[in-house]
């Protein structure tokens, strides 16, 4: 059985062990590099700094919101934006498998900037269990290369500790549940963010239609669920499709992108099944995103489990 207090400790002690002088983390605001920066700071105090990077594939306020929550911490925290260099990096790249790598060599280099400014010798990521299975070894099939995983460079500068590596979801929010951490029942956001929800090219444009659809896709789920609605699934959000359909708007011709959207429970992420969402709330969901975006004009429903699909679709 888990015991999350017991492995708090375990892990500050596993940490000042590992790192043994100054020390960068990166932090998305997700569960798992919140737990992880929380855990730093009971480790290093004044030897850790919290580094968020503004890739410009964030959700909408995203960037915000992070800086909000770290600027009520202790820790010393810097916000990077870096969002004209994750575009420029992407241009004309559409393989997930390749997206995924260029972002998490992107991030690397990034903290190797701040790490030298710092003169920091160490990174500490929140890296879990799902991250390093399914991006896969000489033992296991790579189901998709976690960024902070298989995008890792091999002339990396930085000492790599990862204090919740064998840790699953569940366990995680344990453990942010026990830190009293108020990102403990968030749900998760991918580290190469709304890349991955751009299938295709993740050009600025198209970054921006994925932003306002996945907003759309939570505001209208949340509001469920405040209702009773529903039970707030474990993720929930929006895709864009690299193709367009005909459709009507007005009295008009219209040839637009499509959106799908999906919502999924799950527990550890290793397996999920697909939300039983409510045909009236899906109907709001499809009306905001076509009326607000004449550039899309069809929303879908993914009612595919894990497997054979991932939560995300690359």
């Amino acid at each position: 059985m888990f015991n999350a207090s017991v492995f708090i400790k375990e892990a500050i002690s596993a940490i000042q062990d590992q790192a043994q002088g100054k020390t960068v983390i990166a932090v998305s605001g997700g569960v798992d590099s919140t737990v992880a920066a929380t855990l730093g700071a009971k480790a290093l105090g004044e030897n850790l700094v919290a580094v968020h990077v503004d890739t410009g594939y964030m959700r909408k306020n995203e960037v915000e919101t992070v800086i909000r929550l770290f600027q009520k911490t202790p820790l010393k925290f810097t916000c990077v934006d870096a969002s004209e260099t994750f575009y420029q990096s992407l241009k004309g790249i559409v393989d997930p498998e390749e997206k995924r790598k260029i972002i998490g060599e992107q991030f690397i280099r990034v903290f190797e900037d701040a790490a030298r400014k710092e003169k920091a010798e160490y990174l500490i990521q929140g890296t879990i269990a799902p991250d390093w299975i399914e991006s896969g070894d000489d033992l296991r099939d790579v189901i998709k290369s976690h960024h902070n995983v298989g995008g890792l460079p091999p002339d990396m500068e930085l000492k790599l500790v990862e204090p919740l590596r064998d840790l699953y979801k569940d366990e995680v929010r344990k453990v942010a549940r026990e830190l009293r951490l108020p990102v403990a029942e968030q749900q998760p956001f991918p580290g190469p963010g709304l890349a991955i929800r751009i299938i295709g090219e993740a050009t600025p444009e198209r970054t921006e239609l994925v932003r306002d659809a996945c907003f759309i896709v939570e505001d209208e789920i949340e509001q469920a669920a405040r209702k009773k609605k529903i039970v707030l699934p474990w993720q929930y959000f929006a895709v864009l499709l690299p193709l367009k359909t005909v459709g009507v708007q007005g009295d008009l011709r219209a040839y637009g992108y499509t959106i799908a959207v999906r919502a999924v429970q799950s527990i550890d992420a290793m397996t999920a099944s697909y939300s039983d969402i409510p045909h009236d709330v899906l109907d709001r969901i499809s009306t905001r995103i076509t009326n607000e975006h004449d550039d899309i004009n069809r929303v879908v429903y993914d009612i595919t489990n894990k497997p054979p699909g991932t939560v995300e679709w690359e």
